[in-house]
């Protein structure tokens, strides 16, 4: 009954069945089992909540405050850009960028920069699925500093000591003591233009953070100064992978080479549009 009447007030059955499963506390095939049983007030009144947001038009995922992003489930809401699926194809570029620098020099841990980390999205997927690399997770909000915080916890055991998270713009957050160290760097940075925001779809330009979509006038902004600081940062050898936009892809990896990259592709997402570059040196 509950499910029924959610789903026919926002128009969708599975939106409605993940916040049911949320105020039921049962997911997937454990719904099932609960549906039946009369259900508790304060659950009642949590999905009541959770509809009116939806139907207000919040996104999904932040109504519900979890979401799944490859081995992990991460607290969301609208300090952080919500996790995306091109973003798990990043990481996956990523891990093997890892195996790779592995292969180069074996041995000693990998280190990453996971460069505006937003929920801790890249910088824990990292942790947990490569194991002995050491990642600094950096991000100038200190409101998206909290929601990793609170997702790094979540990680616990020994993949948590391995991320390290700081606060400040880019490169400003690392200690020195890692220039021309670091191995990998990662970052899914803005790369929205500030003339296309109007086209944005409303529950993203009205919920997620503005400073974590918009670049600037161009798109490329944050791109741009990740790829002119990066090399100073990396070790030889050493890798940049970047999340960018499809149409912005000629001009992110031309930035790459003039900045000295050796070795510059840019790789597609699971829609096969041209998503992540890797640069390098």
């Amino acid at each position: 009954m509950l499910l029924a009447r959610a789903s026919g007030r926002i128009g969708s059955e599975s939106d409605a069945r993940r916040m049911v499963e949320r105020a039921a506390g049962a997911d997937g095939s454990e719904l099932f089992s609960v549906l039946d049983e009369p259900a508790p007030a304060v659950a009642v009144a949590h999905l009541e909540a959770m509809v009116e947001r939806r139907r207000a038009g919040e996104p999904l995922q932040y109504v519900v405050g979890r979401w799944g992003f490859r081995s992990l489930d991460l607290l969301v809401d609208p300090r952080v850009l919500i996790p995306r699926p091109e973003t798990e194809q990043v990481v996956e570029v990523a891990l093997g960028e890892v195996a790779r620098l592995r292969a180069h020099q074996p041995g000693p841990a990998v280190t990453a920069a996971d460069l505006g980390t937003g929920s801790g999205a890249i910088a824990l997927s990292l942790a947990a699925e490569a194991p002995g690399i050491q990642v600094w997770a950096t991000d100038l909000s200190e409101e998206a500093l909290a929601v990793a915080r609170a997702n790094l916890a979540g990680l616990g055991g020994w993949a948590a000591t391995r991320v390290t998270l700081a606060a400040g713009s880019w490169f400003d957050a690392l200690p020195g003591r890692l220039r021309g160290g670091i191995d990998l760097i990662v970052a899914n940075p803005p790369y929205v233009s500030e003339g296309e925001v109007p086209a944005l779809p409303p529950e993203v330009a009205c919920w997620e953070p503005r400073g974590a979509l918009v670049a600037g006038p161009t798109g490329l902004e944050a791109v741009a100064a990740i790829l002119k600081g990066a090399p100073a940062w990396l070790g030889e050898p050493g890798t940049a992978v970047i999340e960018v936009a499809p149409h912005q892809a000629d001009a992110a990896a031309a930035r790459a080479r003039s900045e000295g990259f050796g070795e510059v592709e840019v790789r597609p997402d699971l829609a096969r549009r041209l998503r992540v570059l890797v640069a390098r040196r």
